[in-house]
């Protein structure tokens, strides 16, 4: 496997980053993931467009975007994944080991690895951990991912692929990886950015190309809505069955299914929308 470090291709198995690494050593950074078939990924310019608001979101320096797509085609053409995942992660690099940036250049990697297309139907569990939509992160594709991955590990445990976590109001927020879409009424509805949830790029292309609505909703939504469905670059849209212990009537259902077929059309017949 390739990789892409310090301005071109490196073997996976020898590359390495600083141990002082700000990224390694404070989850300071940012990163993109992308839907990779071949040697071509899914909406890499929206993809490279939030990598740069999430880096200056954290005050780091902008990203070299033409190099991320340089970078990109050579990863995917040295590898060539039938289905993979690719990742952009840009770090502060090399600095103190405490909270302080050093003056070194920024780390850019991108790697790729084998994903299989996910189920199209899924189980999700609510956890008992908030977002803070006031905090300095909320909105950033951060590396900061620990909350992630302990929220991800508890719904592993219970039996399901993906945790949904409200924001400090009890407002509906998002999934540890995803956007999360209600169908309450026959409305096709998502919580607004405000929320404190990540402007997903499948979000933003369901909300383009159907007619869901942004609303401000309830946790308690979750116990009546008609259907379901969580979003992300690799999830495409992911009906979901069941909420904790809730079935829920169809999945996918009506709506659900309608947004599934939009989507797979739409993104199908153009790469880079």
């Amino acid at each position: 496997m390739r990789i892409w470090l310090d301005g071109g291709l490196q073997d996976a198995r020898t590359a390495r980053v600083s141990v002082f690494d700000h990224g390694l050593t404070t989850g300071d950074g940012v990163f993109e993931t992308m839907k990779a078939r071949g040697t071509t990924a899914f909406a890499l310019s929206r993809h490279l467009d939030r990598l740069a608001t999430s880096a200056r979101g954290l005050g780091l320096p902008d990203p070299d975007l033409a190099e991320a797509r340089e970078a990109c085609a050579a990863v995917l053409e040295a590898n060539q994944v039938t289905h993979g995942r690719l990742r952009i992660t840009y770090t502060a690099g090399y600095s103190p080991l405490s909270s302080d940036r050093g003056d070194q250049r920024p780390t850019l990697v991108v790697a790729l690895a084998e994903s299989p297309p996910t189920p199209e139907v899924t189980s999700v569990i609510t956890v008992p951990w908030t977002r803070n939509e006031r905090g300095a992160l909320a909105g950033l594709k951060s590396t900061s991912y620990a909350e992630n991955v302990l929220a991800l590990a508890r719904a592993r445990q219970q039996g399901g692929s993906e945790a949904v976590l409200a924001n400090t109001q009890g407002q509906l927020c998002e999934g540890t990886g995803s956007n999360v879409f209600v169908v309450v009424g026959g409305r096709l509805l998502t919580p607004p950015l405000e929320s404190g949830c990540l402007a997903g790029i499948t979000r933003a292309l369901v909300l383009e190309w159907t007619e869901a609505e942004e609303a401000e909703l309830p946790m308690s939504v979750l116990d009546e809505a008609e259907e379901m469905f969580v979003t992300s670059s690799l999830r495409d849209v992911q009906a979901v069955r069941r909420v904790d212990d809730r079935e829920l009537p169809e999945a996918p259902g009506p709506v659900t299914a309608k947004a599934m077929r939009i989507f797979q059309e739409r993104s199908a017949a153009d790469i880079d929308p």
